[in-house]
């Protein structure tokens, strides 16, 4: 594979550009900023993208800005992230359209040069390689996303009237609708916040408090 290298630690460059070298890969460029990352990969039409999250010139998301813009500006190409960290929301980001020809790893999983080697080469050939850190922490995102994104559209209109203290009736001549459409889209609200019945918590109270802290 023709592979450019993203990364401003000047050693991990050299030690990823020698790795690749002696695999039989072929590094065409190695740079240290997302600019120069972008414009390498424009100029040289590389098969894979390895790229450090954070580089200069504020060491935030640089990287990873880079990377994401090459997947939507060079879907040809794919790209490898390496990070020091997991970064949940950048890795969400990279992940959001599609998983093909993608990687996330953490700089640790260099140090196994096969498995990095093999990361790198199932990538190439468009396939997925994430780090089990990666893909714990994301599980464990999306395990804290809001519940109230489970809602419809109408379903929020209802549980925000609720929270002003409008009754069934009141909020069905609010919405225009009947009062058997309100006690259906009042009982999905609790089904979808996991409200079940309960003889000792009043299920509407609980639900406009779920709203009020989201």
């Amino acid at each position: 594979m023709r592979i450019v290298i993203a990364e401003d630690a000047v050693l991990l460059r050299a030690g990823l550009t020698r790795l690749l070298d002696d695999a039989g890969e072929e590094v065409v460029a190695a740079v240290g900023d997302g600019e120069a990352l972008v414009d390498v990969v424009a100029r040289q039409h590389p098969d894979l993208a390895i790229v450090d999250v954070r580089m200069p010139p504020t060491f935030s998301d640089e990287g990873i800005r880079a990377a994401v813009r090459i997947r939507r500006d060079f879907p040809d190409v794919a790209v490898l992230v390496l990070s020091q960290y997991v970064e949940e929301e950048y890795a969400s980001e990279l992940l959001a359209d599609n998983t093909d020809s993608v990687g996330y790893l953490l700089k640790d999983r260099v140090a196994d040069v096969g498995e990095f080697i093999e990361a790198v080469r199932r990538v190439g050939a468009g396939g997925t390689a994430l780090d089990p850190e990666v893909v714990a922490q994301l599980l464990a995102r999306s395990r804290r996303q809001d519940p109230l994104d489970r809602l419809t559209e109408r379903e929020r209109e209802v549980l925000s009237l609720m929270a002003e203290g409008r009754s069934n009736t009141a909020i069905a001549q609010q919405l225009v609708v009947s009062d058997g459409a309100v006690e259906k889209h009042v009982r999905n609200i609790f089904t979808k916040l996991d409200l079940a019945p309960d003889a000792g918590d009043h299920r509407r109270v609980l639900a406009v408090l779920r709203y009020l802290e989201s």
